[in-house]
């Protein structure tokens, strides 16, 4: 039985709260402390093998722990219920990496990668005077059908018949009539709910956020640490998954967006085929990030649905670490606790695991090491 190890002594779980910490990789005097050296000498002090050679293959998801998500300073705090949510979850995960560092064989953390005028920013809309739209407002489908509308989180209507930047055209086609029937017709999609992935729901419009050549799209400095430290001793390449760059779909899900055809029936994108493999071959896998009420619940969702068209069973080898993910809460505008614990609960009657990451790896339900 592999047993679990200290932490190292550099670990400093205050460097969860610190939005300018950077482990130490590099250095030009080769006596100095750095993560590559540290790690090789705690591997030889504590025989680590190499993790290509392991029988049992655990590998852990991380869903994008990235400064914007998780820091008041992030454009995006994931602040959960306690105020702090992304920040303590965070000391939590890298806690657990290190004490489960022979026996998780793989890391691979997820990037949630944007761009300017994306659908689901702001920027993308215009009302129909010609003024912005703002961000934590939805935009949903009127009664007719055929009309968008720009709503507040409690339903409330700010404007009627708001349309696609028409200033974006040129470089998303140049065809302003195809760009306003595309957006419909995604609304439309998110509205009738789409076989197989989310249910039905509305598009909300987030502040802009983990932006590709921004601070705030790279990984907290506790979980970049705590995952090449991982790499360096056990010889594994841990690597990120980056979603999220269409501008014409959301992409909570590692897996796949959420719309995957255009309006006129080619496709807009396809799923991650490759990485659903993947993760269907490890033999446990183990999930925690942010947010649990989007990207982490959307991402098992759609790994349900993997599993569930191949082998029911498959869901008893997924754990989910509950006490390492958060909601988005936002005091006084939406707070998206609810509909997160609904959908973990959903999880866990499917047969997933819901297990506490302080509790030793094989004390959980069903694993044998």
């Amino acid at each position: 039985m592999i047993k679990e190890l200290p932490v190292p002594s550099f670990f400093n779980r205050q460097n969860a709260f610190d939005d300018l910490y950077q482990p130490t990789v590099t250095s030009i005097d080769p006596s100095a402390f750095t993560i590559p050296k540290a790690a090789l000498d705690w591997c030889r002090q504590h025989d680590l093998k190499p993790s290509g050679g392991a029988k049992l293959k655990v590998h852990l998801l991380l869903i994008d722990l990235q400064n914007d998500f998780c820091f008041p300073s992030g454009s995006l705090f994931v602040a959960g219920q306690s105020g702090k949510g992304a920040m303590e979850d965070n000391a939590k995960i890298a806690e657990f990496i290190y004490k489960n560092l022979g026996v998780i064989t793989d890391i691979t953390t997820t990037m949630d990668t944007h761009f300017p005028h994306q659908i689901f920013f702001s920027s993308f809309w215009i009302a129909p005077d010609g003024s912005p739209l703002n961000a934590h407002s939805m935009i949903v489908v009127g009664e007719d059908g055929q009309t968008l509308l720009n709503v507040t989180p409690g339903m409330d209507i700010i404007h009627k018949g708001v349309l696609p930047n028409p200033a974006i055209t040129n470089w998303l086609g140049g065809d302003y009539t195809w760009l306003c029937k595309q957006a419909l017709y995604y609304n439309q999609q998110l509205a009738e709910g789409i076989p197989g992935r989310a249910n039905k729901y509305v598009l909300y419009l987030w502040p802009e956020h983990c932006m590709l050549g921004s601070s705030g799209h790279n990984l907290t400095g506790i979980i970049q640490e705590a995952r090449l430290f991982h790499s360096y001793t056990r010889y594994a390449r841990n690597l990120a998954e980056v979603k999220g760059g269409n501008h014409l779909s959301e992409n909570y899900s590692v897996f796949a967006m959420e719309v995957l055809m255009r309006h006129d029936g080619t496709p807009l994108g396809q799923k991650n085929t490759r990485f659903i493999q993947t993760i269907m071959d490890a033999d446990v896998v183990i999930i925690a990030g942010q947010a649990k009420s989007h990207c982490v619940a959307w991402t098992i969702a759609d790994l349900l649905f993997e599993i569930q068209a191949k082998d029911e069973e498959l869901a008893k080898k997924i754990y989910l670490l509950g006490d390492c993910t958060s909601s988005v809460v936002i005091p006084g505008v939406v707070d998206f606790t609810e509909p997160a614990e609904k959908a973990f609960q959903s999880f866990v009657d499917a047969n997933m695991n819901l297990v506490d990451s302080t509790k030793p790896i094989e004390s959980w339900p069903g694993i044998n090491l």
